[in-house]
């Protein structure tokens, strides 16, 4: 079943307006191939695709070699890249394509930071960027007998959003699937960055992440509980975040001198990764971490659903040295947005929430559970 992508409509838009090099960015299995084979079936420009994990295609684009480009590209409008990041010097033979030939440009990545760094500073200003993750809750179809998402909530937080595990039925496969991912395609992009001397270590940060999200980390404690530097471990989470593994949130200061602003919280990009790395699949019933897993999903969530609407904010979590806290604070256009989630309606904190809004006057503070998850989506 082919499912519309949020981000579809926003590129093809791209596509039928002036020529320019948009980068899709995303984790492995997000769906970045399926989006790209649905984007070219509807698009009328006539197109030349590549594969970077291809080595004859390395070779080609490695060199900034005009007659070798020509011949590659021909009278095509459309040039597409799947995996751009892998060849060397892109962003320099990108540049001169775009600025000989005047096409389309569609590449794609699945670490950020090779291909920003590789593409983006060649093309300023000629440039836009998109990042697809698994699927988000409102892109999922709903069909009877479930009438909304809501009911397969727990299906989420076990299992996650990745395409592939959305379309199996049976729970072993999907767990079977994800231990893959994390075996297979994780270990090997891990071994592919040449700045990670010991990618078992980065196994076993994942680890320890997944064991505490929703609380603040300690880089000084993960470096003590792996015997490596805390250098190395911040290294190795700024790594993380641009494979699109985990997310960062840090702490939310502007008025208290009381505020902490320097900490930061570690959510998943996908919970059924998360699941996989600490084997745990079990129903919510028996688990004791379902709050912070549905803390997670919400957080993401709202991620995604601004960000598929090409919407922008700033995310981050408040606490105060007295132990008030609040658990997403959305900065977006002046405005603050505070979000404290729940798995079962207990009410919000009530202390924490009479502090921030009184230190804000104009926020808004709001308890998320899932009896309302579907109307915090559609705000």
């Amino acid at each position: 079943m082919e499912i519309d992508r949020s981000l579809f409509y926003h590129i093809q838009k791209e596509l039928q307006s002036e020529p320019k090099a948009l980068i899709l960015y995303g984790p492995r299995q997000a769906g970045k191939t399926t989006l790209i084979g649905q984007l070219l079936a509807k698009t009328n420009l006539t197109y030349v695709q590549l594969n970077g994990d291809d080595l004859r295609t390395q070779e080609l684009l490695s060199r900034a070699d005009l007659d070798k480009l020509k011949s590659i590209m021909g009278t095509n409008q459309l040039l597409v890249i799947d995996e751009a990041q892998r060849i060397e010097n892109i962003g320099l033979t990108l540049k001169l394509i775009f600025d000989h030939y005047k096409i389309h440009i569609l590449a794609s990545g699945s670490a950020s930071f090779d291909l920003a760094n590789k593409i983006n500073e060649s093309l300023t200003g000629r440039s836009s960027t998109f990042i697809l993750y698994p699927f988000s809750y409102n892109e999922l179809p709903i069909h009877p007998p479930i009438t909304s998402n809501s009911e397969r909530m727990e299906e989420f937080l076990r299992f996650g959003m990745y395409p592939k595990v959305v379309s199996y039925d049976s729970y072993e496969d999907k767990e079977n699937y994800l231990y893959d991912l994390i075996n297979n395609y994780l270990y090997r992009d891990i071994l592919s960055f040449e700045q990670v001397k010991k990618p078992k270590k980065v196994l076993d940060l994942l680890s320890l992440l997944a064991l505490q999200i929703g609380s603040e980390v300690s880089t000084a404690e993960l470096a003590s509980h792996l015997s490596i530097s805390k250098i190395s471990v911040e290294k190795y989470l700024d790594l993380l975040e641009k494979m699109f593994v985990i997310v960062n949130l840090r702490g939310f200061s502007r008025n208290l001198r009381k505020e902490i602003s320097k900490s930061s919280k570690y959510y998943f990009v996908d919970l059924g990764f998360r699941n996989a790395l600490i084997r745990n699949f079990n129903p919510l019933h028996i688990r004791a971490d379902v709050g912070a897993l549905f803390e997670n999903f919400a957080v993401i969530e709202r991620m995604k659903n601004l960000l598929h609407q090409r919407r922008y904010a700033n995310f981050y979590f408040w606490r105060t040295y007295d132990q008030k806290e609040i658990d997403l604070i959305e900065e977006k256009q002046g405005e603050l947005k505070a979000f404290e989630f729940k798995w079962k309606d207990q009410g919000g904190n009530a202390k924490a929430a009479k502090e921030f809004t009184a230190t804000y006057k104009s926020s808004q503070f709001q308890v998320i559970t899932p009896a309302n998850f579907d109307k915090f989506l559609s705000e």
